[in-house]
């Protein structure tokens, strides 16, 4: 069974996450989106909801499963048998800062990333400019799936 985690702090999670967790759960038998916990980070959104707006948007696919984690990455994948990390690319800044990542990764355990492109038409969202225009009073509608926009 090809099982790969998407993990991230979803922060929240964008129609950018929406497209590579689409595309990416075409490519394993399941696909674990795992809400990493960083007790230094401060979030806009709690845990509950950040996990909740992933549940009502995938809910629906037997092959997504929505968990919570802290920790290294890596450790996760070894205590739950996963052998791929999937992660999306927006730009080459993302691709030198995610290599790096991807490279400790396989230092650390026997783990593969797997890199998808970002679609052309959400390259451009990351959750930070969402939460700066929601900050802001912004339409940040447009940039996020339908669950998140009710906050």
């Amino acid at each position: 069974m090809k099982r790969a985690i998407f993990p991230g702090s979803f922060d929240p999670i964008t129609l950018g996450h929406f497209d590579i967790i689409e595309r990416g759960v075409t490519l394993f038998d399941e696909l674990i989106i795992a809400i990493g916990v960083n007790a230094d980070k401060k979030y806009m959104f709690s845990l509950e909801e950040r996990k909740k707006f992933i549940e009502d948007c995938f809910g629906h696919n037997p092959k997504i499963k929505v968990v919570t984690y802290k920790g290294l990455t890596v450790d996760f994948c070894q205590k739950n048998n996963v052998d791929f990390i999937l992660r999306g690319l927006r730009n080459p800044a993302d691709f030198e800062f995610e290599k790096a990542i991807a490279h400790t990764n396989r230092d650390l355990a026997p783990i593969e990333t797997v890199f998808l492109l970002t679609a052309a038409s959400t390259s451009y969202i990351s959750s930070s400019i969402v939460r700066d225009v929601i900050r802001n009073n912004g339409d940040y509608t447009k940039l996020v799936p339908k669950p998140v926009r009710v906050k």
